[in-house]
């Protein structure tokens, strides 16, 4: 048995795959709310109690984790969250000896050799060059950026924390958005933007004026009812704050792109891109992704696609996790 984990700052999705000649099949899901537990290890140990009848007698043999924030030495300080998970406790409450522990971004990249076909979306479909560096995007809680490149037959993920770089702007109105968010913050990072909050941000720099239900609740995420009326057409502020905010996610794959040259192809994942489909594939997010200027020509041939299965962390935690026992 290979047991499995995508950990966010909002929620945590653990799994239990039973495994038969390198092939995971899932046999036990669970989702957790990550700010109801003071630590991770709660989580596991909570998840290990639910999941001991599914486990028909066998033990699990390796666990593979993806979270949010930096590996450093088998130990990840927690981005958005007051954790710090380390390789060497999870060891001793699973009782398992092979833990790999990888970036979130790092498990959504190790899932794409294993996802079908129909779990990719293609936004434009270019010409990918046959062992090419790729790159991957994700915007959720947090926004998440990393590199896979072609080394001895597969595609290692390179880490970064690119999502906490200094937002650029590309128009006039962008340069607007800067200034009205440098008043709050003392730095501006692509992150603020381009996740959940950063919804609310960008109805309040459209039009202050113009309140909705959900922003009364501290408890609530008003990213969820903007979105939704955007996309009905019911609030104009709405849908002018989605057409920003694709614009502004489509520029920065296009940066990330040039950054890695990423000629095997660009993907974008995370749970926004999922929820606001339609907004990704009308054309505002790939428009705004090659125009480059004089780079437009080559940000036309990369191929990019929207990864729709969001559990695909978990299959990329799961198959580190397995091929961690072979190390």
């Amino acid at each position: 048995m290979i047991l499995a984990g995508d950990v966010g700052g909002t929620k945590c999705n653990l799994a239990l795959f039973s495994e038969k000649g390198g092939k995971l099949t899932p046999v036990f899901r669970q989702r957790f709310a990550s700010k109801e537990f003071a630590k991770f290890d709660l989580i596991v140990k909570e998840f290990s109690r639910l999941s001991a009848p599914y486990l028909n007698g066998e033990r699990v043999e390796a666990a593979g984790f993806g979270i949010a924030g930096p590996v450093i030495n088998n130990t990840v300080r927690a981005t958005n969250l007051p954790w710090i998970v380390e390789a060497q406790d999870l060891q001793r409450e699973l009782r398992v000896e092979h833990i790999a522990l990888v970036n979130d971004l790092g498990a959504w990249g190790y899932s794409l050799e294993y996802l079908p076909p129909e779990d990719f979306l293609i936004l434009n479909p270019g010409k990918p060059e046959p062992g090419g560096t790729r790159a991957l995007i994700a915007a959720g809680t947090g926004l998440g950026e990393s590199i896979l490149v072609w080394n001895k037959g597969r595609y290692n993920v390179v880490p970064s924390e690119g999502g906490h770089s200094d937002f650029a702007p590309h128009t006039e109105q962008q340069i607007e958005l800067l200034r009205f968010m440098r008043r709050r913050y003392p730095q501006v990072s692509w992150e603020l933007i381009l996740s959940g909050r950063g919804f609310r941000t960008l109805h309040e720099f459209l039009n202050p004026n113009i309140k909705h239900p959900s922003f009364d609740d501290p408890d609530t995420d008003p990213a969820p009812e903007i979105t939704r009326n955007a996309l009905n057409l019911s609030c104009l502020v709405c849908r002018d704050v989605l057409d920003l905010w694709a614009a502004i996610y489509g520029s920065e794959a296009g940066n990330l792109a040039l950054k890695v040259l990423a000629l095997g192809g660009v993907f974008v994942a995370g749970g926004i891109a999922v929820k606001i489909i339609d907004k990704i594939k009308d054309g505002t997010f790939f428009h705004a992704f090659k125009d480059k200027w004089k780079f437009e020509g080559l940000l036309s041939n990369i191929p990019v696609s929207v990864v729709l299965n969001e559990s695909a962390p978990l299959i990329g935690a799961a198959h580190e996790a397995l091929a961690a026992i072979d190390r």
